[in-house]
């Protein structure tokens, strides 16, 4: 689901988090700051963990420096669109929809997810079964709050019924920079600068450095329902040819659904569109699943999809986990 845009902007420092305030507006602790209308603290292992209310009614150049932006711009200033990560809601995944979340982790933050997804396909003349596992993202918000470090790695397997597979797949590198908060009409949105390189075995690398680029927005409707899309682009590797590379353009919509407090629910349509391409073919898919909140650290997802081409896999079925640190 996505995240609501609320006036709240929390911030992590330690004693310069303190001496920079005080310098700036001549009060330790915001307890004068005519920017901020309440403050609440408290120490937890050590760390200060405060949360500012910002009254915007008192400046007309943004957040001060105290209480920086979630995103790194804004579609206007002296509002209440803060954006950005809120550390007192639940995890926001990017999983285990193929559209990635429009927001970022949070500095200092570590969130692992992970999971298992089986794909089957029936071409005329073969049966293919495919695993994918353990799926691993592993998203560490570093230097602001709207910088998102991002690593992945999997292992996959295939069998046709005479051949078979398995291997690690390519590493995974890139960055979220979340660089909007939703202003009524105007959408959350975050890119993501990405590459794959070679660091894979047999048939599941692409002997070279694929790199691309993600670019993600997002509306929160109401209370019960938001939408997202992702619009990318990413170097690939044409498998049924001389490993001849192209640009393979990918779309998405999703909608999520907010059942209960702890229950969401997805659908959502993605697709694969080759360019240049000398045997690839566009794929379409529609998928549906749905996560559970184990609490505000710890979410469990599954989903299910199927192609809706000749060229797309038949159909695919998953689960995983994710798990916030902070």
């Amino acid at each position: 689901m996505l995240p609501k845009a609320r006036p709240e902007i929390h911030c992590i420092r330690c004693t310069l988090f303190f001496a920079n305030c005080v310098l700036l507006f001549g009060a330790p602790l915001f307890a004068d700051n005519p920017y901020c209308a309440s403050v609440d603290s408290n120490v937890e292992s050590g760390v200060y963990s405060h949360s500012c209310v910002l009254d915007y009614s008192k400046y007309d150049l943004g957040p001060p420096a105290c209480c920086p932006r979630g995103t790194l711009f804004q579609w206007s200033y002296g509002t209440s669109f803060s954006g950005g990560p809120n550390l007192d809601e639940p995890l926001v995944t990017d999983r285990p929809d193929f559209t990635e979340a429009s927001s970022t982790v949070g500095r200092d933050v570590a969130q692992l997810e992970a999971g298992y997804t089986f794909v089957f396909d029936d071409d005329g003349t073969t049966r293919t079964k495919s695993h994918s596992y353990p799926e691993p993202l592993l998203r560490l918000g570093v230097i602001a709050d709207w910088l998102e470090l991002r690593v992945g790695w999997n292992y996959a397997g295939t069998d046709d019924g005479f051949l078979q597979n398995s291997g690690a797949e390519d590493l995974y590198l890139g960055f979220k920079i979340g660089l909007t908060p939703q202003e009524g009409i105007l959408p959350e949105m975050a890119l993501i600068p990405q590459m794959t390189v070679p660091t894979g075995s047999g048939v599941f690398t692409g002997e070279e450095v694929l790199p691309g680029v993600n670019w993600i927005y997002g509306w929160e409707i109401n209370d019960f329902i938001s939408t997202a899309g992702s619009t990318q682009f990413n170097r690939a590797i044409d498998e049924g040819s001389d490993a001849a590379a192209y640009t393979e353009w990918a779309q998405s919509w999703t909608v999520s659904y907010s059942l209960t407090d702890k229950l969401g629910a997805y659908t959502e349509w993605f697709a694969f569109f080759p360019h240049s391409a000398q045997t690839a073919l566009p794929e379409h898919y529609f998928n549906g699943g749905f996560t559970y909140l184990i609490n505000n650290d710890i979410q469990w997802d599954i989903r299910a999809g199927k192609g809706l081409n000749d060229a797309a896999d038949d159909f695919f079925v998953g689960t995983g986990l994710s798990i916030r640190f902070r």
